[in-house]
């Protein structure tokens, strides 16, 4: 009977599983009773949707909740963000990752405002023409904001569709994601697009998780292949593991009196445009006296006396690429070195810098430990 069941599964047509006769007549009553309020959906103009599809790429939508309004507030429109500086734009955005977003957010909205005169353009060739939106993020923004019938395959959708036709293709690879594109175009429903597409994302973010999904209560248990089949752990398929690089980032908190040294981060690395303080890093971990003993260490303190307060071993931080192990080494000085001079800001400025949220975290310990820092 498996064999049975994936034979129909990876055929071209995917048919609807029986007994189900139509995905949309189960999904979209399910969504009316089960829907989650979120700010981009209670109030729907082009403009929100899209700062929201952005702001949720490769973001949970928990953790995109606190920034959504208060970015909105500070930036209402495309000319309004199309304006704003970079400082700002970072500081709105502090916390959330992957900063390029941000910028090719603000770029995009100068494109708007020279292509479009400011009006959020409303065709999918015009809307994914913009720096930063791709066809998933195209479709998402005219799917909800003009109910265009784009369908949209997100991770959601990815793992109902891949459940419900029990598919083994793997979502990684260039035909596996070929294959559920043409699948989700098949079944989405033409009279109501737009709710549809909230519909199915919502029905794999609430009922079919990735972990524990709630298979005894779903509408479509009946027909889901999956299901039957005993694969539902094994689905989606990915071909493997993104390879994750280990980093280890070592601060120097440097205090004279009432100012402190910060920089802002160049190049292409993490977090470009953020500011932090002097960071060494290093292959692997390194213990105080030979972190002291490095070039770079004595190019920042010079040859003046200076005294270690403490060293804070920061948690973890996990990125999607890079696993970060960080340490700031709070020191004082009794003047700052000719070379670091240019990098002194007040200590209480430091709330008003974009900074990354390793860095926020810390200050935030730090600020609640000794409010002098």
């Amino acid at each position: 009977m498996a064999n049975k069941s994936n034979k129909n599964s990876n055929q071209s047509s995917h048919k609807i599983p029986f007994p189900l006769a139509s995905l949309p007549a189960v999904l979209l009553p399910w969504y009316d009773r089960e829907k989650r309020s979120l700010p981009w959906r209670d109030i729907v103009t082009p403009y929100r949707t899209w700062v929201s599809e952005i702001m949720l790429q490769q973001t949970r939508v928990q953790a995109v909740l606190p920034y959504f309004e208060r970015f909105i507030s500070a930036a209402p429109d495309v000319p309004a963000l199309a304006e704003l500086a970079e400082d700002r734009l970072l500081s709105l955005w502090q916390g959330l990752g992957y900063y390029s977003r941000a910028r090719n957010l603000r770029a995009a909205a100068r494109e708007v405002v020279e292509r479009f005169g400011g009006v959020f353009p409303r065709s999918l060739d015009d809307v994914r023409s913009l720096r930063g939106v791709g066809d998933y993020t195209a479709a998402a923004i005219c799917s909800a904001a003009y109910d265009a019938p784009c369908a949209v395959v997100d991770g959601n959708v990815y793992r109902v569709l891949s459940r419900l036709f029990d598919l083994a293709e793997p979502i990684d690879a260039t035909a596996g994601k070929r294959a559920f594109a043409c699948l989700a175009q098949s079944q989405l429903d033409a009279a109501h697009p737009g709710r549809y597409n909230q519909a199915i994302m919502d029905f794999g973010a609430i009922q079919c998780t990735p972990a524990s999904p709630r298979c005894e209560a779903c509408p479509l248990s009946e027909s889901c292949l999956a299901l039957a089949a005993g694969t539902v752990a094994d689905r989606p398929v990915k071909r493997g593991k993104t390879r994750v690089r280990d980093r280890w980032f070592n601060y120097l908190h440097v205090a004279s009196g009432d100012r402190v040294l910060l920089h802002r981060r160049e190049g292409r690395d993490i977090w470009q445009g953020l500011y932090e303080f002097p960071l060494i890093e290093t292959d692997a971990p390194v213990e105080f006296p030979d972190l002291a003993a490095l070039p770079q260490f004595r190019r920042l303190l010079g040859d003046g006396p200076w005294h270690l307060v403490r060293s804070v071993s920061l948690p973890r931080h996990q990125l999607s690429h890079q696993r970060l192990h960080a340490v700031v080494h709070r020191i004082e000085t009794p003047a700052f070195a000719p070379t670091a001079a240019a990098m002194a800001v007040p200590a209480d400025s430091l709330g008003d810098y974009a900074v990354p949220r390793l860095v926020d975290r810390y200050l935030m310990q730090a600020g609640s430990d000794d409010s002098s820092f």
